[in-house]
């Protein structure tokens, strides 16, 4: 049944929770599209200037469906608006509605202010672009004319290479080849004709440009495979352009906010966490499988490492996607969105991709979900209530909350997220789900899917890991003579510890310095506690602590913060900063069994997580044969025997963690260990390895790929 307006808007007003609102709100802007109207303007505008932020957003969404022009006219008038969050939800918001030239300068405007706002007016002024190509390029071309800064100009070069026709076409080629612009701008110009008509000017400009040296070369070199152009120089390149189709399925996966590598060497700086580390191990998985020819595992890299990754191969292949711009983390990366997907585009087309998996809500998957579509590539997305658990349990801590939800979500982009998710969800081949307790509970209450109703499209896997690499831990810790580099940095850590602190075991946590990850949390849990802090030293891994970025530098603030008040405590947390999943392997292995004159035995790992949806390093620590500390909600619910192989806490709450880590340390030295280490590895090897992991995703792709006619 129908809602009307005004019952539709004290539902949103009226929702317990937060996560509600994101599906009532789908509700308000229905019931705003089926009454029209001016009086429905005037509701509408009423409640996006109340306190109420989360309404708000939820209004200025709805107002964007109502069919009247003072629609249009409030809409604009945001883009001024003081409160920020507004300005930038009426510039997403825009985006479905027809042109309107008062509005066209102030979205241009907020392209030029950058960040997020920036990117949601850039795809408002794509799509209004396709109308009103010569009034949009006017604008963009008008801004130039007073703008100064390389990183401003670039954004709005960037926006006019997607602006069609003679007009936006003619100002990049004067862009690209003026040598007063600063090369930034000149590379955004030359990478923009790449997706531009192959007209005369536009071909004869790329094949100069791809003589120069340097990156402004590289460019115009990637840009002419993106034109179709043979510049008749470099046989890796012609023999792209010819194509090269794999011998058997060839499967894409991407994450975009991490540098990586087969070693895995900056794994847990940055956003080089699980996932990462994931997608290295099973791509090589996959690549083993009976029918998968390759896997393409897509990254962010320099243009120079784009062009040579073009070349065909087979197996495991690292591909790189340039971003030509600093790397930034996830939440900060959608600046990035054009450049991924003119570098998402080029991967798949070179090595003829036959399906794409997607796994979060961040730019990659927005980008190339896009790219996707446009190739006729089925997707296979794993869906997570993400955002939507980090929304409830926020929530439910009183973190976030209708009068603060507007500028929170300007910094996490809570609706668009989860917008991105539905989209996703709707629209992929196949859905991947994590295992959870209550798995259809949970996806019904925070994502208002029946994963019932449609079974054939949905099934569960679980992550898994590498057990040869723990298995080769293990072995180290056995071989005599010198120990290895892994281990002997592990001793040199824990001989900086004062001398009363060695020989005491190792509470261990691996991740991201990052709100989610609960880093300061654990501090907190057991510096808070003196009798835990006395019992064990903690050893936390993970961070850039060289160069830390905006979430690294905060969790290091709230534990600098933590460390003041016990002051104590200080001199037993060990924090080295990342490092190689191989080396955090080893000493997870020594965690557990302990060094002559270093740290003691029956160590326990701890991951105080706000949410996990699986939780890998959990898995290889139980593997190793530690005692876990792990969240009670999401994945490790699953796999984690509370009081057998780990303790289950709520890990919003320190004193919950705490406790968890003193039933933790008495587990790891009770008598039955060799019992519980078994049950545990033989559920990690049964259940939870990456091989296992692959076979079950290679069949869901070849379902997905023949399904399409690819394959």
């Amino acid at each position: 049944m129908e809602l009307s307006l005004r019952r539709a808007l004290d539902e949103v007003q009226q929702a317990p929770f937060v996560v509600d609102v994101l599906r009532s709100g789908d509700r308000l802007a229905a019931a705003a599209a089926g009454e029209g109207g001016p009086e429905s303007v005037r509701l509408l505008a009423a409640a996006i200037q109340e306190p109420d932020e989360l309404s708000a957003v939820a209004a200025v969404h709805a107002l964007a469906r109502v069919f009247d022009d003072g629609a249009d006219a409030v809409l604009a008038d945001l883009l001024s608006h003081p409160r920020p969050f507004l300005r930038e939800h009426a510039s997403w918001a825009l985006k479905v509605r027809l042109p309107r030239l008062d509005a066209i300068g102030r979205l241009v405007g907020v392209v030029v202010g950058g960040g997020f706002s920036g990117v949601l007016a850039q795809r408002t002024l794509a799509r209004w672009a396709a109308a009103a190509p010569e009034q949009v390029a006017l604008a963009i071309e008008g801004a130039l004319a007073g703008s100064a800064g390389p990183d401003v100009r670039s954004r709005l070069v960037e926006t006019l290479g997607l602006v069609p026709g003679p007009l936006a076409g003619r100002a990049l080629l004067e862009l690209a080849v003026d040598p007063g612009e600063h090369l930034t701008v000149r590379l955004t110009a030359v990478a923009a004709l790449g997706d531009r008509p192959a007209d005369a000017a536009t071909v004869a400009m790329v094949r100069h440009l791809s003589t120069a040296a340097g990156d402004l070369g590289t460019v115009a070199r990637l840009a002419a495979i993106d034109l179709g152009v043979d510049l008749g120089m470099d046989p890796g390149m012609d023999s792209v352009e010819r194509g090269s189709a794999s011998h058997g399925l060839t499967v894409a996966q991407l994450f975009l906010h991490a540098d990586i590598d087969h070693d895995l060497s900056r794994a847990g700086a940055g956003d080089n966490g699980g996932v990462a580390t994931l997608l290295v191990r099973l791509g090589a998985a996959l690549a083993t499988e009976p029918g998968v020819g390759r896997v393409l595992t897509l990254s962010r890299g320099t243009a120079r490492a784009a062009l040579e990754a073009l070349t065909p191969g087979e197996g495991h292949l690292l591909t790189p996607v340039p971003l030509l711009t600093e790397a930034a983390s996830a939440a900060q990366a959608w600046p990035s969105r054009v450049a991924a997907e003119r570098g998402i585009r080029r991967v798949l087309r070179a090595h003829h991709a036959d399906v794409l998996h997607l796994r979060m809500a961040e730019v990659g998957s927005l980008a190339a979900a896009k790219v996707a579509r446009e190739l006729g590539i089925p997707v296979v997305f794993t869906l997570a209530p993400d955002p939507h658990a980090v929304i409830h349990a926020l929530d439910m801590t009183g973190a976030l909350h209708r009068g603060n939800f507007g500028s929170e979500d300007e910094r996490e982009h809570y609706w668009f997220r989860a917008r991105l998710v539905q989209r996703l969800a709707a629209d992929s081949a196949h859905i991947v789900l994590f295992p959870r307790p209550q798995l259809q509970d949970d996806m019904r209450e925070l994502l208002g899917l029946d994963v019932t109703g449609e079974p054939s499209r949905f099934t569960v896997v679980p992550e898994g890991v590498d057990l040869g690499v723990t298995a080769a831990a293990a072995a180290e810790l056995e071989r005599p003579g010198p120990p290895s580099p892994a281990l002997a940095e592990l001793d040199a850590l824990v001989a900086t510890l004062p001398e009363h602190r060695r020989g005491l075991p190792l509470a261990i946590s691996v991740g991201r310095l990052h709100r989610v990850k609960g880093m300061a949390t654990l501090v907190e849990a057991w510096a808070g506690d003196p009798g835990l802090a006395e019992r064990c030293n903690l050893l936390i891994v993970g961070g850039d602590l060289a160069d830390p970025s905006p979430d690294e530098r905060q969790q290091l603030d709230l534990i600098d913060e933590v460390l003041t008040q016990h002051p104590t405590a200080a001199a037993g947390l060990l924090m080295p900063g990342h490092r190689p999943n191989d080396v955090v392997a080893a000493w997870l292995a020594a965690a557990r069994v302990g060094r002559t004159g270093g740290n003691g035995p029956a160590g326990v790992y701890v991951c105080s997580s706000l949410k996990e949806e699986f939780g890998l390093a959990l898995v290889e620590a139980l593997a190793s044969g530690l005692v876990v500390v792990a969240p009670a909600a999401g994945g490790p619910a699953t796999y984690v025997e509370d009081g057998v192989t780990g303790v289950l806490v709520d890990t919003r709450r320190p004193d919950e963690v705490a406790r968890g880590m003193r039933v933790a340390f008495d587990l790891a030295a009770a008598p039955d260990q060799e019992e519980r280490i078994n049950r545990a590895t033989e559920r990690v090897r049964a259940d939870f390895t990456v091989q296992t992991m692959a076979t079950r995703l290679s069949a869901i792709y070849a379902g997905a790929a023949r399904t399409a006619g690819r394959w």
